[in-house]
Formats: structure tokens, C-alpha cells, sequence
């Protein structure tokens, strides 16, 4: 039985690789598992030898110490990769396939996965609906940012890539479909992005390149991408996006004006999330300060994206009520736009399909638009530590040295 290194989340700002047990058909009891789950036989799953898997900022909000994530937990639930072994009761997914793995774990059977709201499935997480790999309070099963990985409900769960040379020749970009490119996508489909319009992305870290690229993508007519970091910024520059500077103190409002010629948009997204800080030089954390921007700026009857991550429990938190989720959102401002917006996880589902179709057809250029980078597991910390500091790249973490130069 071959062994199984991965990314496991130690204390605050540290990561490590480590040995873990190689994964079976079976969730089997370990940090962060949660006990109802602990024994759950999964016949209906395969594993996985990990092609590639990407380092997200949801994990980085977990390695700064940001969520209750026990230590030991294996990160990781961007992940693609060759199905090794299939359990009895996989009909469809044969040894040999290779895969995009929705980060979002659903079964397939409930009413929720019924309805295409795989982000929110009755059955995979006993706290509450929703659940993902190696991620807090989500029901404990094992994250991808190792060598091998459990997927349970493989028929339902798996895209299969139609041919694996093309596959593995476009993997850079077909690596972005387990959770960034569709997470970015819902953000601007959610928000009413489409031919003709102009759409406002707080944040330029990966989600936000791929929210603005999906802009595109859907005919914005403009892409405006606001944030702090000038290489990030730059990145966004890089596939054509209009920027704004968030460290100036001028108001956003005033700021897209001088690119548009008025002071609103058609759509808004938070790509940033609960970790958001407030304008200017040196700024502080200010939770709230993305959700009240795009609300300013978006127009009356506008759309607001939010795939920006919000928690309920956040030991890090500027006061009180930030550290369990309670911010100073003026809700008041959105109803009297007549706002309409979307949060939670992204349903990758319904998306992912046609977004590899746009891959594989030279649509989209996904890998060029976050700087996808990849990097051997054994420097997976480095990559953590680079993140963190605000690289203007998508870490992508390559176990087996499959992926083409």
C-alpha cells in the first residue's frame, strides 16, 4: 500500500506535509472529522491519485489562525485527479478517468442536490447542509492537498474530462474547476452580469481574477477590480480590467466615475470576504467595509454577488460580534436600492460543465488571468507563506510531478 503525504494545518501560520493514513472507502476518525461521521462506509466513492490541487484563500483564512480548524487538519478541496480505485456501487466512473472534483460534497439524493443546491446538501455534513474537503465545520472529510484522496458519491460528484491528452495538456486551466473559476463565475452570474455591462470586483486575489475573467466572459462591456495590492492590480491589467487603487482615500464611488463617467455599476461582487479591510494607506481590518462598497456603488435594482467567505465563528475577529459573524452591514442602503444578492457556497455543479466545455474550446483562459503557478508538494508551506503575503498568483500544487512544464 503505497503512503499518502498531505498539507496538514499545524497553528497559526503554520503548515506542514505529513504522512496520514492512505485514504479508504470509509471516513475514518481524525482532527476535525466530526464523530457522526467517523465510520461512514462509502461505497458509492472512488480514490483519487491527486493530479494537481490548488491552495485557496479559504484555506488561508484557516492557516491565519481566522476559523476554529483544529490542528491536524488535512487542507486542501480544490482538487483533480486519476480514478485508482472505485467502490462496489460506482456505476459510471471507471479506474483510469480523469477528474475535476467539485469542492462542495453533496449526495446526490436529497432535496437540495434535487434542486442543484450541491453547496448546501442535507447528507454529507451531520452539524449543518454544506460540506467540503479538509475545510472546518464541514464535516471532517480529508482535504485534497495530498497524494491521494477519498471522493465520496463519485457518479453524482465527478465531471470527467472527455479526453485525457487534452485534458492534461489545458490542466492548468482545467485545475480552476473544482472551486475558483465556477466560485467566481456564480459571483457574476448571480450579480445580473451580462452583455453589455459594468460590473465592480472587490478584490483581485485568485477568486477575484476569476470573477473579473467570468465578466468577461458573460460581455461585460467594462471590469473594474478594486484592491489594495499594486501586483494583484497589475494582474488584472494583464487580461484587461479597469482597476481602482483601494489604498486612496478618494470614495470608490468617485474613483469609478473617473473610469465610467458616473459613479455606479450594473453589478457588484465581494470577492474579499470577512478578512476585508477598510480605504487608505495603512488601513485597518473593518469587516463590513466590501458588503457597504458594493451596496454604494451598485446601481438601484442592481445585483451583489457575494462568493466571498463569511463565518460564523472567527477567533480573530476585530470585537464581539465580528468574532461570530455579526458586522455592521447597512442593510437599510441595499433595500432602499432594491438590491437583489447571492451568498454561500457556490453550487460548482452548475456551472463546471460548460466552463470546461469554454476550457477546451479555447474560451477561456483561466490559468493566465490568476497566474496560475505550480509548485511540488514538499513547498506547499512556501506557497502558504507567499499567499499570504500577497502573491499575485494561484498556488498550484502538483503531488506526482504529472503536470506539463
Amino acid at each position: 500500500m503505497p503512503g499518502n503525504r498531505a498539507v496538514a494545518y499545524l497553528a497559526p501560520g503554520k503548515v506542514q506535509v505529513e504522512t496520514i493514513d492512505y485514504p479508504k472507502l470509509e471516513l475514518q476518525d481524525g482532527p476535525g472529522v466530526n464523530p457522526a461521521n467517523v465510520g461512514r462506509k462509502t461505497p458509492h466513492g472512488v480514490i483519487l491519485r491527486v493530479v494537481s490541487t490548488n491552495i485557496c484563500g479559504s484555506d488561508q483564512h484557516m492557516v491565519r489562525g481566522r476559523t476554529t480548524a483544529p490542528a491536524g487538519l488535512v487542507l486542501g478541496h480544490e482538487i483533480t485527479g486519476e480514478v485508482i480505485e472505485a467502490g462496489p456501487d460506482v456505476e459510471f466512473i471507471k479506474v483510469g478517468d480523469l477528474v475535476s472534483v467539485p469542492f462542495n460534497i453533496a449526495c446526490g439524493r436529497c432535496r437540495n442536490c434535487k434542486e442543484r443546491k450541491t453547496g448546501v446538501c442535507l447528507n454529507v455534513n451531520p452539524d449543518r447542509p454544506g460540506s467540503a474537503y479538509g475545510y472546518v465545520d464541514m464535516g471532517g472529510w480529508v482535504g485534497g492537498q495530498a497524494e491521494y484522496a477519498l471522493v465520496p458519491y463519485a457518479d453524482f460528484n465527478l465531471l470527467k474530462f472527455p479526453d485525457k491528452d487534452q485534458a492534461m495538456a489545458k490542466i492548468r486551466d482545467l485545475t480552476m474547476l473544482s472551486d475558483i473559476f465556477p466560485t467566481g463565475y456564480h459571483g457574476a452570474y448571480t450579480a445580473g452580469v451580462t452583455t453589455g455591462s459594468t460590473a465592480y470586483v472587490a478584490g483581485a486575489g485568485p477568486v477575484g481574477l476569476a470573477c473579473a475573467h467570468s465578466c468577461q466572459l458573460l460581455g461585460a462591456a467594462v471590469v473594474i477590480v478594486g484592491d489594495m495590492n499594486s501586483d494583484r492590480l497589475a494582474q488584472a491589467r494583464s487580461f484587461g480590467c479597469e482597476t481602482v487603487d483601494l489604498t486612496h482615500t478618494a470614495p470608490l464611488g468617485d474613483m469609478i466615475a473617473e473610469i465610467l463617467g458616473e459613479p455606479e455599476v450594473d453589478a457588484a461582487i465581494d470577492c474579499v470576504g470577512f478578512e476585508a479591510r477598510g480605504h487608505g494607506t495603512g488601513a485597518t481590518e473593518a469587516p463590513a467595509t466590501v458588503l457597504n462598497d458594493i451596496m454604494t456603488v451598485a446601481r438601484a435594482g442592481a445585483g451583489l454577488g457575494i462568493p466571498g467567505l463569511y463565518v460564523t465563528g472567527d477567533p480573530g475577529g476585530i470585537d464581539e460580534d465580528a468574532k461570530i459573524g455579526s458586522l455592521r452591514v447597512r442593510l437599510g442602503l441595499g433595500w432602499a436600492k432594491s438590491h437583489h444578492f447571492t451568498t454561500g457556497q457556490c453550487p460548482v455543479m452548475m456551472y463546471n460543465r460548460q466552463l470546461m466545455m469554454a476550457i477546451l474550446h479555447d474560451k477561456a483562459q483561466i490559468a493566465k488571468a490568476v497566474n496560475a503557478t505550480v509548485i511540488p508538494l514538499d513547498r506547499a508551506p512556501e506557497g502558504y507563506a507567499d499567499f499570504d503575503k500577497g502573491a499575485a498568483r494561484k498556488f498550484v500544487i502538483d503531488p506526482h510531478g504529472l503536470v506539463p512544464n
